[in-house]
């Protein structure tokens, strides 16, 4: 894909400099433009103002509205980092093409094109189970597809989203559509690497004041600004066959095992979400740091920490300083992070955060996680009330009868885990434990959650 390398096209566009494309990537959402994006704009800003660094098309996951707007406005958009003291904000040009994901003749061009040398991802959990026609794989195949049948060099795969192994899942995940296609099975294997990777920065929704801040702080009419927060981290751990950006200036960690990072962002700061927004929505609470502010929400996420802490493979020195860091993010009230979007889709997110730590703990013979087991309890009774989003326990949560708390634990673990071998019974115990306890405290549960879905 070629890039007009001239800069401010548009009409009042701010951009500087387009880069000629050497990133694709799929899923353009605000996490993806407060993360890779930023670290590549870091890189660019870097090599000095005459050099050609590396530009990203961006292209939405199913719907072409951020596409439109981004493309709108020369693809520049503002980052709005919301810190205690205030705000800051900088022009981010390193997507040089924002793309509809639906079409498909564009998009193979795209990973086709020999001077791309790497794919990012950013399709959420759920979207790397689903192999449908139009699902993000399938894309990823045809692309890859594309790119043999040009006879483009090797390329990187990078998956940054929230799962462990990541780059191991959209590997099976691709190698399983291809399945049926030998010759473009063997190409894969030979000419694609897997990148894992450990992503963290905290983006919430943009609200219309922000477009406000954004104009303030800029001088740009920005129609599609991003906030998020200063910390960021990103720890990778692969092969790139035809370069990458040195993406440690911007404070990238390469590894050879990411495996250990993947678990401490998991299980502090992923299951911490959960933990406070399940039972954060039951009290009423809106967004994580009113949550932080609730003695029960924040006495449930210590506990919950400290459950987790035998079974990571740090050093309880780094697992002080990370906490630190955690409960200085989590209790910065200028971030509006809502917990109905952490709830969303829990049926795919407990898995890894809490159940994986159950087992953990289970085979060390440690006795079992209380703040654990409260977590899945109060994510049962979310699934009973009107802010419930989670399409894959759709059915759990039309059939869910809390009165009885151990089927209701049963059929719920059943979902989140469907192997029973790899349920801790005791576990499973607690949870029916904590449901009833819960239920039995429902009067400290408000009632402005439940109600007909």
């Amino acid at each position: 894909m070629t890039s007009d390398d001239s800069a401010g096209e548009a009409s009042g566009s701010p951009r500087a400099k387009r880069h000629p494309v050497r990133i694709v990537h799929l899923g353009l959402g605000a996490f993806h433009r407060a993360h890779q994006a930023w670290y590549t704009q870091v890189v660019n800003d870097s090599a000095g103002d005459g050099a050609d660094g590396w530009g990203i098309a961006a292209f939405t996951g199913r719907s072409p509205d951020a596409a439109a707007v981004l493309a709108a406005q020369d693809a520049v958009y503002t980052l709005i980092e919301r810190g205690d003291d205030g705000d800051s904000a900088r022009l981010i040009e390193s997507i040089s093409v924002a793309a509809d994901g639906g079409d498909e003749q564009l998009w193979a061009d795209a990973v086709a094109d020999p001077a791309v040398a790497i794919v990012t991802l950013t399709i959420t959990e759920a979207g790397y189970r689903d192999t449908g026609a139009a699902s993000a794989g399938a894309r990823l195949v045809r692309g890859l597809r594309a790119r043999r049948d040009a006879g483009a060099p090797p390329i990187a795969v990078v998956s940054c989203d929230n799962l462990p192994e990541n780059g191991g899942v959209v590997r099976d995940l691709l190698r399983g559509i291809a399945s049926g296609e030998p010759a473009l099975l063997e190409w894969i294997d030979a000419n694609v690497s897997f990148v894992s990777t450990m992503v963290d920065r905290i983006t919430p929704a943009a609200k219309p004041h922000d477009r406000e801040i954004a104009l303030e702080l800029t001088g740009f009419a920005d129609a599609a600004p991003v906030v998020t927060e200063p910390f960021s981290e990103w720890v990778l751990s692969g092969s790139f066959p035809s370069g990458r950006p040195d993406w440690e200036v911007a404070g990238a960690r390469f590894v050879d095992d990411v495996a250990p990072f993947e678990r401490r962002k998991l299980w502090l700061l992923n299951a911490g979400h959960s933990t406070l927004a399940y039972l954060g929505l039951l009290r009423g609470r809106a967004t994580i740091a009113e949550a932080m502010a609730d003695d029960v929400c924040r006495d449930a996420l210590e506990e919950l920490w400290t459950e987790a802490r035998p079974v990571l493979s740090f050093e309880d020195a780094e697992v002080d300083a990370q906490l630190a860091v955690l409960r200085s993010r989590f209790e910065n009230a200028r971030i509006q992070h809502r917990l109905i979007q952490i709830a969303q889709d829990g049926s795919q997110k407990l898995p890894p955060r809490i159940l994986d730590v159950a087992s953990e703990r289970a085979k060390a013979g440690l006795p079992v996680g209380i703040a654990g087991a409260r977590t899945v309890a109060a994510w049962i009774i979310h699934l009973t009330t009107r802010d419930v989003r989670d399409p894959a326990a759709a059915a759990l949560a039309a059939a869910l009868d809390l009165a009885d708390a151990e089927t209701s634990t049963r059929e719920a673990l059943a979902l989140l885990r469907p192997d029973p071998s790899l349920v801790d019974p005791a576990f499973a115990r607690e949870v029916t434990r904590q449901l009833a306890e819960l239920r039995r405290h429902d009067a400290s549960i408000t009632t402005e959650s439940r109600g007909a879905r």
